[in-house]
């Protein structure tokens, strides 16, 4: 976009992820960070072993981040939680992320957070397997990847993303940046699966509640995402 942008001054080039601006090229950041606390909230109030785990594609900051407000959110609400993080090297191989997934279940978790695009997939097959616990999604809504064991999923909404800068261009109000976009413009969310919504304990429905009424007001930002700015 950087490259290709002065070329066509006229047109308006947008990146996921990144922090490169320039005069008609800006970039969206996602608070993955606040849905992912949210995310942690649950985990730390459903698991029974005390150990949880977050498996990513490769260690991007973002990811990072998510995956560091997942951990604080379950520290939030179980303080004595393990939170195992691992990453699979890449986000294609399904095979490695279940590899990875057996890994960590081995290891006593018994809710893991995936964020690793299609390798990701394979984390699902290993709580399928497993029978004894839970899988967070990512990204889409992938609460039907796996019904019976999937909690919920920490979601990001793309095409109402590119609604909120398109209505910016269209008013003549945009300007090149790096856009936030966060629970507040209903880009990021945390989406539980009705499926399986009665087993969370009402404490961490509350605190869940609580906390996201917190966010939208802008009085709660997630230790990862506060040291991260």
């Amino acid at each position: 976009a950087a490259r290709v942008g002065p070329e066509f001054p006229k047109t308006i080039y947008i990146t996921t992820g990144g922090n490169t601006v320039g005069a008609n090229v800006a970039a969206m950041s996602f608070s993955f960070a606040e849905p992912s606390y949210l995310a942690g909230i649950v985990a730390g109030s459903m698991t029974k072993s005390g150990v949880i785990g977050c498996i990513g594609g490769t260690e991007l900051p973002p990811v990072k981040a998510a995956f560091d407000a997942f951990a604080a959110g379950a520290k939030s609400l179980n303080p004595k939680v393990t939170v195992l993080v691992s990453y699979i090297g890449n986000w294609e191989d399904a095979g490695a992320g279940k590899e990875q997934a057996l890994a960590q279940l081995g290891r006593g978790a018994d809710v893991i957070f995936q964020d690793a695009d299609a390798a990701g997939l394979g984390a699902f097959q290993a709580v399928r397997e497993a029978r004894h616990a839970y899988v967070i999604g990512s990204n889409a809504n992938q609460n039907a990847v796996a019904p019976e064991v999937t909690l919920g999923s920490v979601v990001i909404d793309l095409p109402h993303a590119f609604m909120v800068i398109a209505r910016e261009v269209r008013s003549g109000q945009f300007k090149p940046r790096i856009v936030k976009l966060d629970m507040k413009l209903d880009v990021v969310r945390w989406t539980v699966n009705p499926a399986l919504a009665a087993r969370i304990p009402g404490a961490a429905v509350h605190a869940v509640d609580s906390v996201r009424m917190l966010m939208l007001a802008g009085k709660f930002v997630p230790p990862a995402a506060a040291s991260s700015r």
